[in-house]
Parts: structure tokens; C-alpha cells; sequence
């Protein structure tokens, strides 16, 4: 029998016998249901967008040598996020030109990163990253990437980015299978910091969403 009707059975006996304690056992009951069967990408994408609004600042972990992030203040902003996209701006220093852009469809999550230019205007190279092809870990995501990417930066075919979350730290990582080539930026999410500046293409978001 199915485990759902097992324990609405046993919920409705037991308000039956108890009326008193009816509508927390019933609510304590359904909690645990949609617990045990929430996709997994989604126990992630629901601690992702629990940053919302919040800034901290990381540091450089792994890169390659003479990485153009070596020695910069990293910033990630959460700047939005609801049920089907969360947007995170990724400050290098005074270099406002990334945004992070995660999409939730249909049980995976898309990672792409939005270069923009000064004025705000799309860079050259633009929105190249990947999809998750499987349900990932509550606190990892993997997402190698894409055709988009490979036609855009044919070097980039056996890119393979993750993002790992959990309490205390959030990572974001890229590796170049078959080269020596990995970067790894970690932030303290114990510890936030005043909100940035508003990335480049972005100043008017939050009046406009």
C-alpha cells in the first residue's frame, strides 16, 4: 500500500481517538510526506534561494596560476530569486561584469553566467554554462557544459562547473577535464557583508522586477 495513504490512515484514527491533537499530528504528518518525496534539486534550490537578499564575501581556493582573480576581493550578492530562477551577481574586485543566472526546470537546474559590459550591454561571450543532467545532492549541483557553450567557446567542451552549499559555505567551481585547469572560490556564508554595488546591466532590476 502506498506510504502516503498509510499515514493519512493512521492520522485520521488517531484524530478520531484524540480530537484535541487533531491538527498538529495532521500538519506534523503531511511535513513529513512532502519531505521525504521533495526531488532533491529542489532541497537545493530552496537553501540557494534562502540567501536571498544577503552578500558575502570568498576567497580564492584553487586556480590556476596567475588567475586574473588572485589577490581581488570576491563578492556574491543574492539578488532575486523565486521558484524558476535565482540571480547572483559575482564581483571581482571593481569588475561588476558577471552574473550567475540558475534556472529550475523540470526537476534540474540550469547554471549560466551573464557577462555584461560597462555600459551594461551583453559581452561578447555571454550566458555559456549547463544543465544538471541528474538530481545532484541536496547540497551539490554539477553542470557540464552545454552545446550553447561548446559553439561559443569550442575549448569549453569538457568544462564541468559545480556549486556546493551547506551551513556554513557556499563554493563555486570549474574544472577543464583533461587539463590541469580548476578553480574553486569559496564564500563564508557565517558572515555577511554590506550589500555591492549593483552589477553592470543590473541597476534597475529591483525597480523593474
Amino acid at each position: 500500500m502506498n506510504k502516503h495513504f498509510i499515514i493519512l490512515g493512521l492520522s485520521i484514527v488517531l484524530i478520531s481517538c484524540n480530537p484535541t491533537s487533531t491538527e498538529s499530528s495532521l500538519k506534523n504528518d503531511i511535513e513529513a510526506i512532502n519531505s521525504v518525496d521533495a526531488p532533491v534539486a529542489n532541497i537545493f534550490w530552496n537553501e540557494l534561494k534562502s540567501l536571498q537578499g544577503k552578500t558575502f564575501e570568498g576567497k580564492l581556493v584553487s586556480a590556476p596560476a596567475n588567475d586574473d582573480f588572485a589577490g581581488k576581493k570576491l563578492v556574491m550578492h543574492v539578488l532575486y530569486s523565486d521558484d524558476e530562477t535565482i540571480l547572483i551577481p559575482f564581483n571581482v574586485r571593481d569588475d561588476l561584469s558577471r552574473t550567475w543566472v540558475f534556472k529550475y526546470k523540470q526537476g534540474r537546474i540550469e547554471l549560466k553566467h551573464d557577462h555584461r559590459m560597462r555600459n551594461g550591454e551583453n559581452d561578447d561571450i555571454t550566458m555559456y554554462g549547463g544543465t544538471s543532467t541528474n538530481e545532484g545532492k541536496p547540497g551539490m549541483q554539477v553542470f557540464p557544459a552545454d552545446q550553447e557553450t561548446v559553439e561559443m567557446i569550442p575549448d569549453a567542451f569538457s568544462n564541468i562547473w559545480w556549486v556546493t552549499i551547506d551551513s556554513t559555505t557556499f563554493t563555486y567551481n570549474l574544472r577543464r577535464v583533461g587539463t590541469d585547469k580548476i578553480f574553486t572560490v569559496a564564500f563564508d556564508l557565517t558572515s555577511e557583508i554590506e550589500k555591492p554595488t549593483p552589477s553592470w546591466g543590473w541597476e534597475n532590476f529591483e525597480n523593474n522586477k
